[in-house]
C-alpha cells in the first residue's frame, strides 16, 4: 500500500505525493476558505439531561441568523458520511508509551468509522505533514498512523489549519480532532487568523489537550468557534476514551441546513438555535462569517 506525505508551508508548497501527482497548497495569513451563503449548514447537538435526543424534524428547529428567523430548509441525523481528519502532536515529546497510546486511541476512532465515512490524517512538529489524504479507504490512514514518529517543536496553529482544508476537501460532515500536549512553538500562521478561517469552515474541531497545557487557549476558542468541544485530559492513558466519546457524539448531532433571508450577505452573523416546545440543551457554532 502506497503512503502519501505533504510538507504544508506557510507562504507556498509543493506536495508530492508519492505514487500520484503534484499538488500545491497556498497557506495565507489571509483567511482562504469561502463562505457558503447560497445555503448555511450548521451541525447541532441537541441534549435532555445529558443525552441526545432523536427523532427531531425541520418542524422542530428554529433558527435566527442576525436575530432573523430564518426558515429551516433540512434535517440529517445519520445520513451524511463523515469526514474525520485527526490532527496529531508530532513533536519530541510525543515518544514511547504516550504515542502508542495516541496511535491507539486514533486507530479506536479509525475503526470506528462506517461505510461511506472518509479519514485523513495530519502531523504537526516542526513542518505540518499530509499523512494521509481525505479517504474512504480508512487503511491509508491506519498505515500512516503506525508510521509516526515524535520529533521536533511544536506548529500546533499551523497543523489546525491544514487540517480544516483537508476536512473541507470533499462533501461530507467534517469532524476534526486535534491532539496537542505542549504550547505552540513553531508556527508560521498566527492563531487570530486561523480562528478568522474557523469563522468560515464547515468543520466541527474538537481537541484534546494534556492537562493545563497544550495550547488551551487557542484550542478552547477553536472548539467554541466551531461548536466542537476542548477535553483537557491529565494524560494520554484517557486519549481512547476521550476519542471514541467525541466520535459517538458528533454521530449524535443533526445537520441542520437553510437559506439566509432579510440578512446581509457579508460579516459576521450570530445563529441561535432552538428547539420548539422542549427544554433541551443546544450545541452548535455559534455564527459564522460571510463575504470576503
Amino acid at each position: 500500500m502506497k503512503t502519501q506525505h505533504c510538507q504544508f508551508r506557510v507562504a507556498f508548497v509543493s506536495c508530492v505525493f508519492l505514487g500520484g501527482p503534484l499538488v500545491s497548497f497556498v497557506l495565507a495569513q489571509q483567511a482562504a476558505f469561502s463562505a457558503r451563503v447560497e445555503s448555511v449548514r450548521v451541525d447541532v447537538l441537541a441534549l435532555d439531561n445529558g443525552r441526545p435526543v432523536r427523532g427531531l424534524t425541520s418542524a422542530d428547529f428554529e433558527i435566527t441568523d442576525n436575530g432573523v428567523p430564518q426558515q429551516v430548509d433540512l434535517v440529517s441525523f445519520e445520513q451524511i458520511p463523515l469526514n474525520v481528519v485527526l490532527a496529531l502532536d508530532m513533536s519530541d515529546s510525543v515518544a514511547g508509551e504516550r504515542l502508542a497510546q495516541l496511535q491507539d486511541a486514533s486507530r479506536a476512532v479509525l475503526d470506528g468509522l462506517t461505510k461511506g465515512d472518509q479519514a485523513g490524517l495530519v502531523t504537526f512538529s516542526n513542518a505540518v505533514t499530509l499523512r494521509a489524504p481525505l479517504s474512504t479507504d480508512v487503511g491509508l490512514a491506519r498505515v500512516a498512523l503506525a508510521d509516526t514518529r515524535g520529533a521536533g517543536d511544536t506548529s500546533l496553529v499551523d497543523g489546525v489549519y491544514a487540517a480544516m482544508m483537508v476536512g473541507e476537501s470533499d462533501v461530507g460532515r467534517a469532524l476534526l480532532i486535534v491532539f496537542s500536549d505542549g504550547l505552540d512553538t513553531a508556527s508560521w500562521l498566527s492563531a487570530d487568523a486561523v480562528l478568522e478561517s474557523a469563522k468560515r469552515a464547515d468543520v466541527v474541531a474538537y481537541s484534546a489537550a494534556i492537562g493545563s497545557v497544550g495550547g488551551a487557549p487557542f484550542l478552547r476558542e477553536l472548539s467554541a468557534l466551531t461548536g466542537g468541544t476542548l477535553y483537557k485530559v491529565e494524560s494520554t492513558k484517557d486519549l481512547r476514551a476521550t476519542f471514541l466519546g467525541i466520535l459517538e457524539e458528533f454521530r449524535h448531532r443533526y445537520l441542520v441546513s437553510y437559506t439566509p433571508r432579510g440578512v446581509a450577505r457579508d460579516g459576521w452573523h450570530r445563529l441561535e438555535v432552538r428547539v420548539k416546545n422542549r427544554h433541551v440543551t443546544i450545541k452548535s457554532r455559534p455564527g459564522y462569517l460571510a463575504g470576503s
